[in-house]
């Protein structure tokens, strides 16, 4: 590739010449790469997709199919971005001029460390861009500076960033055109590196300050050639400068109308989209943003027609839904702006989450289409290709097909044979002609599609370098696969990223409930019988300081009958009680008393499948769609957290509420009861249909598709209206079925019949993901379906009730909780100064709203509500993965009383849970605790926030490999002019967990944080033991001298642990953590930045041991 010159014309200069004279012709311009005229490709009458004209300006750009989904086309003057799915009509008159340009930006493009492409090693993984792109991306980023596109300020500081930028522009030029600086600047001034703005503010000052700048440049240009860095070196300084002169300008921002966002009447707002966080929103122009999700939060996105004002057909409301059912909707001015926006958010989802997935049929890219429909990966390396095949086996005939990562005409069918040597691995070569047809060598003539090619090679057979070779069976792309293709950014969320233990192979397989005393349970009528349980309805009375609760619940007695599945039983109350979600029922606890009693919220309505044989067929189409999706949210819940539920079906779903006057219905899933794996044979075949075949083949696993199936079948039961075909069948016929690979009868509306026929695929791996499924199922609400499916049009609910429902509430303030609708649940902490509630907030009084965590002062004097209102404004401030979230405060009547609202964690604080599960919990976990807080108290620091309470009580714990910080009554906001606080205001402090300095002079800093680090490492390894607790070593207030260090009983006891029988490593590396510390002087104790490599090494070098930690 030519490189860039400083007399390329740019962009914006360009277009005159293309559309002066010409008429019906397309133009496409490149990035400059050169001097000469501009390049750019031209395209004739005829219709050509956007993604067709990428795959052209990639070809002729020297971009690889990796690198292709970075790019995208945009008008001249970048006001809106096509996406890949967008036909462009070249007519007889007129001419249109698009851009091809990076779109897709990621923080920190260069270091391996920061962000790059996932690789099966960390030493395998690879850079996000190669040198084309990198080329393609400086002169991108050259032309928006010099044309003066990029808005840079004039400020001194920005006038040197500026400067700076020129010394590496010439630099660059100087080694590209083998020149020394002096012999460039005869030829070239440094003012072309300039953007417009500060070429003119020179232009006009003194003959003598312009002479002292040329100058000051020349010297520079000097020392940056003596360094002899190579010009791919200079591109990449150069732009990782440009993107710190100008954070915003790697993102995008839309101006959008944002319903309901204050007083009821619509407003205006902003949001925007950026690779290294997510979506964020402002209410008003002032662009204050607040974050509203990561993209692998993103459960959902619609495009429908606005209904309010704006000129008729032209508004379009987007809808974003994350994972814990919450919204975003923003009203665009045209359907353009709605799919650009789309567009940019799938194609972010795609190179970081899911390759696979698309949220919108209006905005998939068309190869993805075919990769699809073809069961084609995209352009994955060999070494992805090969691990996949290890991974299903390696059985010889095994294959996969992926397209080139090469070349864009080109797909290779990888495959595994068997040799003497054993299993080997061969490649064969697919080529497309350009009227569409493929062949392979071998094959006599070429196929119309690839699906025909496989199925001649599969009657056919092949010979790849002289070895004879038969397929026998597809390797087909799952969901959420990882691969070259996505992106892993440093700080997400380790579920999204992980590539050594990824959320979705976590499971819950310890028990974890909170146990209810048998004599607080009032026992009611008998609802019945479950398969293994008897089911009353029932009263559970508890007493919070004084004052006496009754909640309704619903109690599940394990029969005596059943007691082999005892344990399967204690796993499912143990599942239910680490997950929190609107669609799915809370699990109270269990009470252990005799029998094994599960006490869960009581649903009012009850099991689906009982609530329409009742209504019969008085239930419309479009109620069932709603209910159906909301299942598809719970089940999509599951499938994030890796959680299979094993038994889904129209029993388990429970109505909270029916809907009506607008309102949409509301279900909960139920708990999963006895696991598959337990079971019989007899039993399992008397689940079928609702029973994945695989369950009946591999009794001992359940795998996540496993409930795609049994959706499958419960969306055929919701909208049957008759009773399941096969419940009346003897066994054998039933087994049968499963054997002959049968399928229940298609309904009549042919699009749900497909959803169904995927979900109830019988090979797992082609079923589709719920968020697929979800996306399905927005297709199918048309403004037509009423008519052909409901049978009763006249009881329908209006068409946008089936999201009117939640917004009645979500478009305003979502951080203002009304204290009437917060409903309490039970007590989940006290302290010295406020107390923490599990409370449910439910603005429709039906118990469908979300659990949360609320946090009210004991006392409310002036000081205690200032210092509360400090704790929620620093809580408010902090986003990370490692915090607890904020979800926004309540106010009492005349605004005198305030609450706190958080997130719910359902496994407690970190002291409890170590001494609950201490026998289960080795090292290697206790280290990644360790590694997370680091993470988390490194953000504060970074926020310049002084924690001043850290210890193990103040830790909460969301599942068995993950937790995070909390309690911010003691933290403080260090002034920006210096590095540490003097805490003047009396009052109760954590001296056992205090460093000296802040004992001795009330000084707190984030040294400080990391003394209090050291007493969490050292709660950790004893498992919060009571005995040896840092409070009830009592040499702790004996021996204390202000004048001394207060680790001395810490610092022996530590000694004492490295002195007792040895212990496996990485325990002797925490107490040498332990101790650093520990030092006596704030310099010499270690920083956050520093500490958290060193316990990652450490996790990862305990993996997999089962070392125990000993209380000294």
């Amino acid at each position: 590739m030519a490189p860039p010159s400083e007399e390329t014309p740019l962009i914006s200069q360009r277009s005159c010449s293309l559309s002066s004279s010409e008429a019906g012709v397309l133009h496409v311009l490149l990035p400059p790469r050169g001097p000469g005229p501009p390049q750019s490709l031209s395209f004739s009458f005829g219709d050509h997709s956007a993604e067709d004209l990428c795959v052209r300006a990639a070809k002729a750009s020297g971009i690889l199919p990796v690198y292709h989904s970075l790019f995208a086309l945009a008008t001249e003057d970048l006001s809106c971005w096509f996406p890949p799915s967008h036909v462009f009509s070249v007519e007889d008159a007129g001419t249109q001029v698009l851009v091809y340009r990076l779109r897709f930006y990621f923080p920190n493009w260069f270091g391996l460390e920061k962000c790059h492409r996932f690789g099966l090693r960390k030493d395998l993984a690879s850079a996000i861009l190669d040198l084309p792109v990198l080329e393609h991306l400086f002169a991108q980023h050259r032309s928006d500076l010099l044309s003066g596109r990029l808005q840079v300020g004039l400020s001194l500081q920005e006038q040197g960033e500026c400067l700076s930028l020129a010394v590496l522009d010439l630099a660059r030029m100087a080694c590209e055109q083998a020149q020394r600086p002096a012999q460039l600047l005869k030829t070239i001034s440094y003012k072309a590196c300039l953007p417009p703005g500060l070429r003119d503010l020179i232009q006009g000052l003194s003959f003598v300050t312009r002479r002292r700048i040329r100058m000051t440049v020349r010297c520079a240009l000097r020392r940056v050639a003596a360094c002899q860095a190579d010009r791919h070196s200079l591109m990449a300084k150069y732009i990782m400068d440009l993107e710190r002169l100008d954070p915003a300008g790697t993102t995008e921002t839309f101006r959008v109308g944002l319903p309901g966002a204050a007083g009821g009447q619509d407003g205006q707002g902003l949001l925007r989209v950026a690779g290294g966080s997510g979506i964020s929103w402002s209410p008003g122009a002032q662009e204050v943003f607040q974050p509203f999700c990561d993209f692998p939060e993103i459960v959902d996105i619609s495009i429908k027609q606005a209904p309010w004002v704006g000129p008729a057909g032209e508004h379009r409301l987007v809808t974003v839904t994350r994972t814990d059912n919450q919204i975003l909707e923003a009203e665009f001015p045209g359907l353009p702006e709605a799919l650009s926006f789309v567009a940019l958010v799938d194609g972010y989802f795609r190179l970081t989450c899911d390759s696979r997935h698309f949220f919108c049929k209006e905005v998939a890219p068309p190869r993805l289409l075919e990769e699809v429909a073809e069961q084609c990966y995209g352009p994955i390396t060999l070494d992805f290709a090969i691990n996949k095949l290890k991974t299903g086996g390696s059985l010889p005939g095994s294959f996969l097909l992926r397209r080139s990562p090469q070349d864009f005409d080109s797909f290779l069918l990888t495959a595994c044979v068997q040799t003497p040597l054993g299993s080997d691995y061969k490649g064969c070569l697919i080529r497309r002609d350009p009227i569409g047809t493929v062949s392979l060598v071998g094959v006599g003539r070429p196929h119309s599609s690839l699906r025909e090619l496989l199925a001649a090679c599969w009657d056919g057979g092949l010979h790849v370098d002289g070895v004879a070779l038969r397929l026998t069976s597809c390797c087909t792309p799952r969901p959420r696969e990882k691969s070259n293709l996505i992106v892993i950014r440093r700080g997400c969320n380790p579920s999204s990223t992980s590539a050594v233990q990824p959320q979705s192979q976590y499971k819950l397989n310890q028990m974890t409930f909170h146990k209810i005393p048998a004599d607080s349970l009032e026992w009611h009528e008998n609802l019945g019988h479950g398969s293994f349980t008897k089911i009353y309805r029932g009263c559970r009375h508890e007493a919070v300081d004084g004052e006496a609760h009754e909640t309704e619940v619903l109690l599940k007695v394990m029969d005596a009958k059943h007691r082999n599945c005892m344990e399967s039983f204690l796993e499912a109350a143990s599942l239910m009680s680490q997950v929190s979600y609107p669609h799915l029922v809370l699990l109270h606890g269990v009470c252990m008393a005799g029998d094994s009693i599960m006490v869960q919220e009581f649903v009012l309505l009850g099991a689906l499948d009982t609530y329409l044989r009742k209504r019969g067929h008085l239930v419309p189409a479009s109620w069932k769609l709603q209910v159906i999706k909301q299942l598809a949210y719970a089940l999509n819940y599951l499938e994030d957290k890796g959680l299979p539920h094993g038994n889904v079906s129209a029993r388990k779903v429970l109505l909270a509420r029916e809907g009506a006057d607008g309102s949409p219905p509301f279900i909960k899933l139920s708990d999963p009861g006895v696991s598959p794996t337990v079971l019989s044979l007899e039993m399992l075949t008397d689940r079928i249909p609702w029973v994945a075949p695989e369950c009946l083949q591999e009794t001992q696993t359940l795998g996540l598709e496993a409930d795609k199936w049994g959706f499958g079948a419960t969306v055929w039961e919701v909208f049957s209206g008759v009773p399941m075909p096969l419940s009346t069948l003897d066994p054998t016929k039933k087994l049968k079925f499963y054997e002959d690979r049968q399928q229940l009868p298609a309904p009549k509306w042919t699009e749900l019949a497909l959803l169904i026929q995927q979900c109830m695929a019988y090979e797992p791996g082609q079923r589709p993901s719920f968020r697929a499924v979800i996306r399905d199922l927005n297709s199918l609400i048309t403004s037509d379906y009423e008519l052909l499916s409901d049978p009763t049009p006249g009881t329908l609910v209006p068409r946008d009730g089936l999201w009117s429902g939640t917004q009645l509430y979500a478009c305003q303030d979502p951080t203002i909780f009304e204290e009437r609708h917060l409903k309490y649940i039970s007590q989940l902490g006290k302290g010295n100064f406020g107390n923490v509630e599990l409370c449910r907030y439910d603005p429709l009084g039906d118990n469908t709203g979300a659990l949360v965590a609320v946090k009210q002062l004991q006392h409310s004097g002036p000081d205690q509500q200032r210092d509360f209102q400090r704790e929620i404004q620093i809580l408010k401030a902090m986003h990370s993965d490692f915090i607890v979230k904020y979800r926004g405060v309540s106010y009492g009547p005349g605004r005198q009383s305030l609450r706190l609202v958080m997130e719910y964690l359902p496994s407690g604080c970190l002291r409890d849970f170590l001494q609950r599960h201490r026998a289960r919990l080795d090292s290697s976990r206790l280290l990644l605790y360790a590694s997370q807080i680091c993470k988390g108290m490194e953000y504060l620091g970074s926020r310049r926030c002084v924690h001043r309470d850290l210890a193990a009580r103040n830790i909460l714990v969301e599942n068995e490999a993950h937790v995070k910080i909390a309690d911010f009554g003691l933290a403080k906001l260090l002034p920006l002019d210096k590095d540490y606080y003097v805490v003047r205001e009396p009052g109760q402090s954590p001296i056992f967990w205090y460093a000296p300095e802040s004992l001795a002079d009330n000084v707190f800093s984030r040294q400080s944080d990391v003394w209090s680090f050291g007493v969490v490492l050292y709660e950790l390894f004893t498992y919060s033991d009571k005995s040896c607790s840092p409070s009830a070593v009592s040499a702790v207030l004996a021996a204390w001298d202000p004048s001394r260090q207060l680790p001395r009983p810490l610092g022996s006891t530590a000694q004492r642990a490295a002195e007792a029988p040895p212990v496996p490593c990485p325990l002797l590396w925490v107490h040498e953590l332990m101790k650093v510390c520990w030092a006596s002087s704030p310099q010499d104790r270690p920083t956050f930045s520093v500490l958290g490599p060193q316990l990652d090494a450490l996790w990862r070098g305990s993996g997999g041991s089962s070392q125990r930690s000993v209380c000294p």
